[in-house]
């Protein structure tokens, strides 16, 4: 990166966490910090990154101002209310990057992600303005009907499961959102590819996982005893 182009970074933290069993995952203990700390310690350990955002749901948006309050990151430029989609949460983080040429967008549920994996991204993303973090698949994938039927068994060597960080130009991020603003995706390269950019792939890490159940988190309690935190 270039030091005129300024990095901002939008943690996007406003999922309902429906599948946790009662549990807010952001705020969900994770090793003794809460896991939306653990993101925003990896963003704020990349040297890269200069302003910081963070998207949150209504209901934890106190206890997450708090949160930062309690810290004082000093990249960290304020935490804001999400909106229904996640396309919608992001939106608003994108909007209050202020003089930033990249963006690098990543799931508050990923407590896992490393300041390497970010300046991986932000290198990645030089080549086409895009660029996502992405695993190789393991298991063997079918394509099947609504009757569950296979139809297809897909070729696994050029299948990938796709994570975040994903990185942006700021500039073609916001005019994917502009164009695609009504159109229903679960990433925000999906958005960069509708509208018409090539996305780069680079590696991730099996270990980024997103917490979305119980089940997850104990899995991240493991994953993160090996690292030794």
């Amino acid at each position: 990166m270039s030091n005129q182009q300024r990095v901002g970074a939008v943690i996007a933290a406003a999922g309902s966490s429906r599948r946790m069993d009662g549990v807010d995952k952001i705020l969900a203990p994770l090793g003794g910090k809460p896991i939306l700390a653990r993101v925003i310690d990896a963003f704020e350990g990349c040297g890269e990154v200069d302003r910081i955002v963070i998207v949150a749901s209504e209901r934890n948006l106190k206890q997450c101002q708090r949160l930062v309050k309690e810290h004082n990151w000093p990249r960290v430029a304020g935490v804001w209310p999400g909106g229904k989609r996640r396309q919608d949460s992001v939106m608003v983080g994108l909007g209050h990057l202020d003089n930033c040429h990249w963006v690098v967008i990543h799931d508050g549920a990923r407590p896992l992600v490393t300041a390497d994996l970010i300046s991986h991204g932000l290198a990645a993303a030089t080549e086409t303005g895009a660029a996502t973090s992405a695993v190789p698949v393991t298991d063997t994938i079918k394509l099947a009907g609504d009757d569950h039927i296979i139809r297809e068994t897909l070729p696994r060597h050029k299948l990938w499961a796709v994570q975040t960080p994903q990185v942006f130009r700021l500039d073609i991020i916001a005019r994917a959102y502009r164009q695609e603003a009504e159109a229903e995706v679960t990433d925000d390269a999906s958005l960069a590819e509708r509208a018409g950019y090539r996305v780069k792939l680079y590696m991730g890490a099996y270990e980024n996982i997103k917490v979305t159940t119980p089940q997850d988190l104990a899995l991240a309690e493991v994953l993160l005893r090996k690292r030794g935190k």
